[in-house]
């Protein structure tokens, strides 16, 4: 105030006169000694209607008890009060919800020696009504989408619209929406089904539960949003013409006291997804205001949803080219036996590979790639095809892991040029069943876990190796063991075990328990495995399992020549012995050929003595040659005038499979033929000598 007696008079009553704001005066009693008749609220009332009454005498619509407990807490401390937001009920539309603004000042000598104070008072209410949608946009965007699951977004959804928003919420979505192809832009086809996601609050009374589908009653609300995908705000009553297209259906709206709603259509990149449709029967209708509310709200649960469409499609599909990459029906093995489960829970990179290699030995073989998707499946195929070719190469299981990553680094450089990151984790155990040695090596990859037939586990020690495709070029140390027949071997991903909680040593001796009874079916042992370790969902899980076996040295014959060119002959007299020692005398003539040409060509081309290995393996028979000479031999093209050349063409002709097996001292060339298949016809022993399809060196 200025201090001038007329002229803070003059304010105040330029103030109580013209304020569009209310004033109010009140006594130590709570009654209005002074007014301004402009205020809204109080324009139409008459002053003998304000002057001297209490604040509940003229707020209709408005909590009495609140107003007054106010003005008695400042009245009692002397302190003001500010801002303190009071809503009420419009005495001429009881629908319609009011806002205001209390401010209360003491006032401590009103002239008569006792204390009063003065309120002001603001009409806020649609300032109000803007901050509620507001608050509920904001809750939206804080708490939809918090995952790639469709019905989590949409109880994410409904949560966050009821019960500030709406009385109840409701999500129908198109029901091949998750994993059918992708629909067309525009409207859906008429009569299309719909499934009900999710709805709030859960004690709601609705005409179908979660997961029922079915088509939307015709003409509805419901359908001419789907038709022209626009959001419609719609007042209801009883005799609204809708309802009857399916008066049961709809009779809860009724039964509830419905009396507005807004359907709005999901939509994402102009196609429909489904519907969000929320119900009002709280005395505050919807308003058009609020249809801007709903339309947000839904483009904002679209693009979660169709994300999670879009996550679940490249999930479907990642997980089937998972599938198909991986190894299909194992074969019977003389060296194992074995079982396995492979959880592609998250479409990501994991992959086992069970690889048959010469001598009667086989390859076990556990990975996991980076990341996950339809990329990270890719990846897992590719290492896998790589990892096979090189395996069947027959080369030493510490290169095999050198070349891999050789493979690996270049994907990595193809898809990120200079990341460094790691492209994926391996495990490789080779086991031999005539010596009964077992190599393993690995990339970053949890070692196998090792258990004797007693059940004993056993601790072995396998030199940790760096994941493969960091580039740099990396040397992998393998650890060789000698295993007893009846051992079990279990090489596994990480996802086996981190749904244990623990560390992986603690997980892997969890596992250790888990397979400490041998002599169970190992399937079995695999289904026992899964439930005690309970994989986690968020990552795949592979887990193979292989029992050994030890091949008798019945069926192996072992003999070390000398490398003269008589001993050729003996080799042939020494295979006749023992073949028919074994009952196979009708493969005697194709098998003397393939010793005479591979010993001859060892003699030849070859150092020091010549050692001479057949092994009868349930249908099969296996003649291994081995010299000191670490040169790889050539197939060519021999003149018909040339006496020789043609050695490792007949044995080619005459074997099943054939190839060269180096180790660090020497090398074997091998043959094998399938004995089932019965001697070969004498016609293809005469081929084997036809000159006119063999390759150039």
């Amino acid at each position: 105030m200025t201090g001038d007696p007329i002229g803070d008079a003059a304010v105040l009553n330029a103030l109580f006169a013209n304020s569009p704001q209310g004033l109010f005066v009140f006594d130590s009693e709570q009654k209005v000694t002074r007014y301004n008749p402009a205020g809204r609220g109080v324009r139409r009332l008459a002053a003998e209607e304000v002057i001297g009454r209490g604040v509940g005498d003229f707020t209709p619509g408005f909590e009495a008890g609140e107003l007054r407990d106010l003005i008695d807490e400042v009245l009692a401390s002397g302190r003001p009060l500010r801002g303190r937001l009071v809503r009420g009920k419009s005495p001429s539309d009881p629908h319609r919800t009011l806002s205001v603004e209390v401010s209360l000042f003491p006032l401590h000598d009103l002239g008569d020696g006792r204390p009063g104070l003065v309120g002001v008072v603001e009409d806020v209410t649609e300032r109000q009504a803007s901050a509620d949608r507001l608050a509920v946009l904001s809750k939206v965007h804080a708490t939809v989408g918090s995952t790639l699951e469709v019905r989590a977004t949409g109880d994410e959804l409904v949560r966050a619209l009821v019960p500030d928003f709406a009385d109840a919420a409701t999500v129908d979505l198109l029901d091949d929406g998750v994993t059918g192809p992708e629909r067309p832009p525009g409207p859906p086809p008429p009569g299309v089904a719909l499934r009900r996601v999710s709805f709030a609050p859960p004690t709601a009374e609705v005409s179908r539960r979660e997961g029922d589908s079915r088509p939307l009653p015709f003409p509805t609300p419901y359908t001419q949003v789907l038709n022209d995908m626009r959001a419609r705000l719609v007042r209801v009553s009883p005799d609204d013409p809708w309802l009857s297209a399916d008066p049961d259906r709809f009779a809860p709206l009724i039964r509830t006291g419905v009396h507005s709603m807004i359907v709005a259509p999901l939509m994402a990149r102009n196609t429909v997804l489904g519907l969000l449709t929320l119900y009002r029967h709280r005395t505050d209708p919807f308003e058009e205001a609020d249809l801007d509310v709903a339309r947000q709200a839904a483009f904002t649960a679209s693009v979660h949803v169709d994300n999670a469409h879009s996550y679940r499609r490249e999930h479907t599909v990642a997980s089937a080219l998972q599938r198909r990459l991986q190894p299909g029906a194992i074969p019977r093995l003389t060296a194992v036996e074995t079982a396995h489960v492979y959880l592609p829970e998250s479409a990501g990179g994991d992959w086992f590979d069970v690889v048959p290699l010469s001598g009667t030995r086989v390859a076990l073989v556990v990975g996991d790639v980076a990341g996950h998707g339809i990329e990270a499946a890719a990846t897992m195929g590719q290492l896998r095809l790589a990892l096979r070719t090189l395996a069947l190469q027959d080369l030493e299981t510490d290169e095999l892991l050198t070349r891999l990553d050789e493979v690996a680094s270049q994907l990595a450089d193809a898809s990120a040029p200079g990341a460094g990151a790691p492209v994926a984790t391996c495990a490789v155990t080779v086991y031999n069943p005539v010596s009964r040695h077992c190599t393993m090596v690995r990339a970053g990859h949890p070692a196998p876990v090792v258990i004797e037939p007693d059940g004993a586990p056993r601790n072995v020690e396998v030199p940790q190796g760096p994941p493969l495709g960091t580039g740099g070029g990396h040397v992998f140390t393998p650890a060789v063991l000698e295993l007893a027949p009846g051992s079990l071997l279990a090489l596994y991903t990480n996802g086996l075990v981190r749904g244990d909680g623990g560390d992986r040593a603690t997980a892997a001796r969890r596992l250790e328990h888990i397979l400490a009874s041998t002599t169970r079916p190992l399937q079995e042992l695999c289904d026992t495995a899964v439930y005690h370790m309970a994989p986690s969902r968020h990552d795949d899980a592979v887990l193979l399992l292989a029992r050994t076996h030890a091949l008798s040295q019945e069926h192996v014959a072992d003999w070390t020549l000398p490398a003269d060119a008589s001993v050729v002959g003996t080799a042939r007299r020494l295979v006749d012995r023992q073949l028919a020692a074994w009952g196979l005398d009708e493969a005697a003539y194709t098998t003397e050929l393939v010793v005479s040409e591979l010993v001859t060509n060892a003699i030849r081309y070859g150092k020091g003595p010549v050692r001479l290995r057949l092994i009868h393996d349930s249908g099969r028979l296996l003649t291994e040659v081995t010299d000191a000479n670490s040169a790889s031999p050539h197939l060519r093209r021999a003149r018909e005038s040339d006496e020789g050349g043609r050695g490792l063409f007949v044995v080619m002709r005459l074997s099943t499979h054939w190839g060269v097996r180096h180790s660090r001292h020497d090398k074997t060339i091998w043959s094998e033929q399938n004995l089932d298949a019965g001697p070969p016809d004498p016609s293809d022993l005469l081929d084997a000598f036809d000159l006119s399809d063999v390759p150039e060196r």
